[in-house]
């Protein structure tokens, strides 16, 4: 079966589920099919669905109930909607206000994991995030005052709640933010909410690289390298997970540059320092929130006090990377891991130095926007399909929708369906996607350098069709393309450069 074309992003670092399947459907290795669903602009990025179930029409209640429970809770939330009961909340002052349980709830849990994790989290952090970005604006880094007044306006207290009454005060004038695990806390409702109603047998939920297990499924999730913004660049570590939430957060993503040097969006609320001592952690736990806020609060702590608040927590697992190197996993990690499948054949030819990097930015659509179906692959110059990247869709009647490359390699394809791979996304601004090419074949054979055609055709149901195409010149001379887009697909570059370090 070729490698399994799928990686963590976003987090921060990004974090995926992979199987080893086309989609829709695909095969968990113990249970039978899974029907698979992709979606864009799902609280700010992409979403994957994957349904164990022998019924189409479980799966589509599922995937409704998930989606009706998003929606709901964005409009609780939602720190950018200004009609959420958030934004509603946070206009008022010193004021008792009657909440809903799901605010009350993270509320409840910011203040819990505040106090577990000495200060390391806290919704306040967005205080001084806005004075780094003000630094980033003006390239000046902000003054030891400037910090200072930012880290003590962060670390009042910033509500009360009542438990008995369901209140929730706002106390202070300061920013809110529910960065840190909002998102994994709507997450685990929405999974929860799809097996309730569909009664299926276990489901996997990635939104944005926070994922969710649940039943009886068993998943390969991979874990990419902090070096490498690729799909279906080489992770950092695959492993076996069984019911249960994963997440990852780093600091490589997102940030601001100010003279030349890189700041974390990730800041100490304690010092006001961006996080800049960790790259990427990765937390294995019992649900997604505990898993989201403790893949954050380790790219703050020390690992030393990571792995001192991880010990007293019942089924926490992690892989925390430091930026000069250092790798500090828990205890049964190790067991956790799986080999990586080589798939490539033996040979001794010179590897290419160079790679063909492919960044893809599908066109917006409002609201929950399904994935549109979509082929990515390479010719030669004798125009054979040398390597399939990537092949999106979610029941395999649509394949010849994507008219080009079933032309050429359809039969392939009916011979052995599962040898063509998905890609699942990780944290990002929906829609765009980075996949690259090494110089291999399907076989993983060494081609030798040359001329070479990419091909992206893209197709959305009752909706536009495109195909782009570029001849690259694999050989020693960097080069670079922009590609006009069409109806379905905003903007595309290929790239011809020196391999990124995951390589």
């Amino acid at each position: 079966m070729k490698k399994i074309l799928a990686a963590f992003l976003g987090l921060a670092i990004l974090v995926a589920s992979s199987a080893k399947t086309s989609e829709g459907p695909v095969k968990n290795k113990k249970l039978g099919s899974f029907l698979v669903s992709n979606y864009e602009n799902v609280l700010g990025t992409s979403m994957e669905l994957k349904v164990l179930t022998g019924s189409e029409q479980k799966a589509a209640i599922a995937e409704s109930a998930a989606l009706a429970e998003i929606s709901r809770l964005s409009k609780i939330l939602s720190g950018y909607d200004k009609s959420s009961e958030f934004s509603k909340w946070m206009q008022t002052s010193n004021q008792a206000i009657p909440v809903s349980k799901d605010l009350f709830q993270v509320l409840s849990l910011y203040d819990q994991w505040r106090n577990q994790t000495n200060g390391a989290l806290n919704a306040s952090a967005e205080a001084i995030n806005q004075v780094w970005k003000a630094a980033a604006s003006s390239s000046v880094v902000p003054s030891a005052t400037e910090l200072q007044n930012a880290v003590s306006i962060a670390n009042q207290q910033h509500w009360a709640l009542d438990a008995t009454k369901q209140t929730a005060t706002h106390l202070s004038n300061s920013a809110l933010k529910f960065n840190s695990f909002t998102k994994s806390y709507i997450i685990e409702a929405a999974a929860n909410a799809a097996m309730k109603a569909a009664a299926v047998e276990g489901l996997i939920l990635n939104i944005g690289g926070d994922i969710v297990i649940k039943g009886n499924v068993v998943e390969a999730v991979r874990i990419s390298h902090p070096s490498s913004d690729a799909e279906n660049a080489k992770p950092m570590a695959t492993i076996q997970v069984g019911s249960g939430a994963i997440a990852t957060s780093g600091n490589y993503r997102r940030g601001e540059m100010i003279n030349g040097q890189w700041y974390s969006h990730i800041v100490d609320p304690r010092n006001g320092q961006p996080a800049n001592g960790i790259l990427s952690a990765t937390v294995l736990a019992p649900n997604a929130t505990d898993a989201g806020a403790l893949a954050t609060a380790f790219n703050v702590l020390t690992p030393t006090e990571s792995m001192a608040l991880a010990a007293g927590l019942p089924g926490v697992e992690y892989l925390i990377l430091t930026r000069d190197g250092q790798k500090f996993e828990s205890a049964h990690w190790k067991d956790m891991l799986i080999a990586s499948e080589n798939n490539e054949s033996a040979n001794t030819e010179k590897e290419w130095k160079n790679e063909v990097v492919i960044n893809l930015e599908l066109m917006q659509q409002a609201g929950f926007a399904k994935r549109p179906f979509a082929a990515i692959w390479v010719e030669d110059a004798d125009k054979k399909t040398v390597k399939t990247i990537a092949l999106w869709y979610n029941k395999p009647r649509w394949v010849p929708d994507m008219r080009e490359w079933y032309r050429k390699n359809g039969e392939t394809m009916k011979a052995n369906p599962t040898s063509f791979s998905s890609i699942t996304s990780a944290t990002r601004s929906p829609g765009k996607y980075s996949m690259k090419w090494d110089g291999k074949d399907d076989a993983g054979t060494v081609l030798p350098a040359g001329t070479y055609t990419i091909y992206m055709e893209v197709v959305r149901e009752h909706g536009g069709y495109d195909l782009l195409h570029q001849e690259v010149e694999c050989k020693k001379k960097d080069q670079s393309f922009t590609l006009q887009g069409g109806r379905e697909v905003s903007s595309a570059v290929i790239e011809y450069k020196k391999k990124s370090s995951d390589n």
